[in-house]
């Protein structure tokens, strides 16, 4: 199905029928290709049980190879997770760290890029240094230097600051410091070049700008990573021999399968699969412009309102997260009056965070703007 014009594209999104949504940073609506794949896979399920079992099996393949063609890498270096902490962990825990290594992480990640790397420092006795995602690239070069691993957002979650990621990526590629970007809250509507970047590892889940189902995500892992990163959730499917139930031998699957333990969310991967495949017919040289300009309108919108915008939005830095707040009023009660309006936004750390996708038209967010108190 093509979609060469808005209306074709919007339809795809029933949501549109009863809110306007735009809170796609913290839960997406499901696409509609996403929704009904996954329909049919429970209808299937019901009525025949797992007697269609390959294609369960051709679902995970495209999957792999939907996130290969998003991020221009090898679908071989593609693992399905559950969620992107899943994919972080398996990072964290399955390098082999020594006391005083480096890492170089940033101070307004979300949690989920936070934690990992600060448990080492307790167990492993790792250092970190912590930047500041507007820090200049000449302060991220100087903490690179003599690093073992670098991590950052391709999109913050509360000031929607978009790293410059192929920057990033070229001082860890000059300084031989793996590079690891949690893509959550960009990947699928702005350009990603894991290759081109000399990204090392990246994770995503696709409850978000994907458009998918929750518990359902991807680790892109590079070749080279992989053979020094050891899988610490151990199970069945880890191994080259998993189809032979009675083989006992435990070398590794040659490829990123090599961490996934164990049965996969398989009706996750059947809408994780009709997501992505509708985001690469769309193109994130559509969406990622659109995204932007809609952002952009909020920022201004707001701003004439007397709001306070967080961050400074720029062509280059700005994605599709806008928070704002104004001075005596509580962002939660802003939050649930734009609800009460049916309007959907978030509250986050006393701003209120809105996140418009690509089927959003200007005119709401000017009725967003107007419904503001």
């Amino acid at each position: 199905m093509g979609f060469d014009n808005f209306s074709d594209l919007r339809a795809q999104f029933p949501v549109t029928e009863s809110l306007i949504y735009l809170n796609h940073a913290a839960v997406a609506p499901l696409v509609r290709p996403a929704a009904e794949a996954m329909k049919r896979f429970a209808e299937d399920g019901m009525l025949y049980g797992s007697s269609h079992y390959q294609t369960w099996l051709d679902t995970y393949e495209a999957v792999r190879r939907a996130t290969a063609r998003l991020v221009n890498v090898s679908p071989t270096e593609i693992a399905l997770m559950k969620n992107t902490s899943e994919g972080i962990a398996t990072i964290a825990m399955g390098l082999d760290w020594r006391p005083g290594d480096r890492i170089v992480a940033f101070q307004e990640e979300f949690p989920a890029n936070q934690y990992p790397w600060q448990r080492l420092e307790k167990t492993k006795g790792v250092k970190i240094d912590w930047l500041s995602v507007t820090d200049p690239l000449e302060k991220i070069e100087t903490a690179a230097k003599g690093a073992r691993l670098l991590a950052i957002s391709f999109v913050q979650y509360l000031t929607g600051y978009r790293a410059d990621v192929q920057a990033i990526g070229e001082i860890c590629h000059r300084h031989g410091v793996i590079y690891f970007v949690d893509a959550i809250q960009g990947l699928g509507v702005f350009p990603l070049d894991a290759r081109a970047c000399h990204i090392d590892a990246l994770a995503a889940d696709g409850h978000k700008w994907l458009l998918g189902p929750e518990g359902c995500a991807i680790l892109y892992i590079s070749h080279a990573l992989q053979e020094q990163v050891e899988p610490v959730e151990f199970g069945w499917t880890n191994v080259a021999g998993y189809n032979d139930y009675g083989a006992r031998d435990m070398a590794l699957r040659n490829d990123a399968g090599r961490y996934e333990c164990g049965t996969l969310n398989t009706i996750g991967c059947f809408g994780l699969r009709a997501s992505m495949e509708f985001l690469l017919e769309v193109g994130a040289n559509r969406t990622g412009p659109m995204i932007q300009a809609l952002g952009d309108r909020i920022a201004e919108g707001v701003a004439r309102k007397g709001y306070e915008v967080l961050g400074n939005r720029t062509p280059t830095t700005g994605a599709g997260i806008v928070s704002f707040r104004k001075p005596g009023i509580e962002s939660t009660a802003i939050v649930a009056h734009l609800a009460e309006q049916k309007i959907s936004a978030a509250a986050r750390a006393g701003w209120v965070r809105t996140s418009p996708h690509c089927y959003i038209t200007a005119e709401e967010i000017d009725r967003m703007v107007g419904c503001l108190p």
